[in-house]
């Protein structure tokens, strides 16, 4: 089955260095790890929360879940990086056996304003269920876009 890519853009009152900082290196502070965290979807049972979120900013880095129990699962890995203009991210923020899919961030300067688009890929490696999966992933990426923008707006 195909599915089609899952395209979100947003645009937030700050310059493009400081959306591409926000957004990688200050994740941790806007991401909604309440609802979209390996913590809540694979530990529930487990008396384990998410302490933070690092992404480490480099190609081959990594996107990665701090836990209160000491382990540090990931949810990507960083195969494109070129600040501040965007990076690609082999996505799999899950212990599913299945590969990652891909996830293209890109910055544009719009004035005062930055331009941020997502696009989420790679669908047709996801097997079985692909089409429920993308469609949780596209309500998962309104949501945390939305709380990007909040977050970039309170420092405004």
């Amino acid at each position: 089955m195909s599915v089609e890519p899952i395209r979100l853009s947003v645009t937030v009152r700050c310059d493009l260095e400081r959306a591409f900082r926000t957004f990688t290196q200050e994740m941790g502070t806007w991401w909604p790890i309440e609802t979209h965290a390996r913590a809540v979807t694979e530990l529930e049972d487990e008396d384990v929360k998410v302490e933070r979120v690092e992404f480490q900013t480099f190609e081959g880095g990594h996107v990665l879940e701090h836990m209160s129990n000491g382990q540090a699962l990931p949810w990507g890995e960083v195969l494109v990086w070129e600040p501040p203009s965007g990076f690609v991210l082999a996505w799999k923020p899950h212990g599913r056996p299945t590969p990652p899919t891909e996830v293209e961030v890109r910055f544009t300067a719009k004035g005062d304003h930055t331009l941020v688009e997502l696009e989420h890929r790679a669908w047709e490696r996801v097997g079985e269920d692909v089409a429920e999966i993308a469609a949780g992933y596209a309500e998962g990426w309104i949501l945390t876009l939305e709380r990007f923008r909040a977050k970039v707006d309170e420092a405004a």
